[in-house]
């Protein structure tokens, strides 16, 4: 659990709800039903035309990612990897069989499969960086869901804030129904601004930090992976697989 993700939320609610308190106002006056469906219903609308359903599927089942994070374990990777190449240096590349069994990563296993049959380096190579490239462009289009939303959001806050004012206008007779009127259209203001800023563009952010995390690890693979298949001695893949590491891995 990514608690520092469920912190940032709750930092930045507080922090709108404790500045409209410290300035004399009420919690109600932020609670508008109205600008609430305007600003997220436009926005879910405009991003459900411009996405493909798998696209918009994948990209909401993303936001889990953002408090649980995927399993990014470089130093366990780089122990595998050495593992590897001690088992090939001393029975030879068939001996890597029973390892496949062991790995929990499909990436990784397809990577040993391909080690095990015997393909060159080259190869090896190749078809893991494709699979790399296929990975991320469908993540890539998937977050795009929320970074979308964090750019209509403002705008469609604004369109809501024009509606508030035309009703201000057509009941300019009618004191009494002018408040709501404008509550209206300053709420919609911080509810786009605010959920485009609070929860759009940060959840895009940090899936497109933990995307890279992802796949700096199975670049790192496959580094390793072709090392072993090159027959390097075990203390140089270890060097040249440190070198993914950033102190934060």
């Amino acid at each position: 659990m990514d608690t520092l993700s469920l912190l940032g939320i709750l930092v930045a609610v507080a922090a709108v709800l404790g500045g409209q308190v410290l300035e004399g106002g009420r919690l109600s006056s932020l609670l508008q039903g109205t600008a609430f469906f305007i600003v997220v219903g436009g926005t879910l609308g405009a991003v459900l035309l411009q996405s493909r359903l798998p696209v918009f599927t994948r990209g909401m089942r993303l936001l889990i990612w953002v408090f649980r994070p995927p399993a990014c374990d470089y130093r366990g990777a780089i122990a595998r990897v050495i593992q590897w190449s001690n088992v090939v240096r001393r029975g030879g590349l068939l001996a890597l069989e029973p390892s496949v069994d062991l790995v929990k990563s499909e990436y990784e296993r397809k990577g040993l499969r391909l080690l095990i049959d015997g393909a060159d380096p080259q190869t090896l190579r190749e078809v893991l960086e494709r699979d790399i490239d296929t990975h991320e462009l469908v993540h890539q289009t998937a977050i795009r869901v929320w970074e979308s939303a964090g750019g209509y959001a403002p705008t469609v806050g604004i369109l809501g804030a024009v509606i508030g004012l035309i009703q201000v206008m057509e009941n300019l007779g009618d004191p009494s129904r002018l408040g709501a009127g404008i509550a209206v259209a300053f709420v919609s203001t911080i509810y786009g601004v605010g959920t485009a800023n609070f929860i759009y563009l940060p959840v895009a952010h940090k899936l497109r930090t933990l995307l890279d995390r992802e796949v700096r690890l199975r670049e790192m693979l496959i580094d390793g992976l072709v090392c072993v298949a090159n027959g390097d001695n075990p203390r140089v893949i270890q060097g040249r697989l440190d070198g993914y590491l950033t102190g934060e891995d």
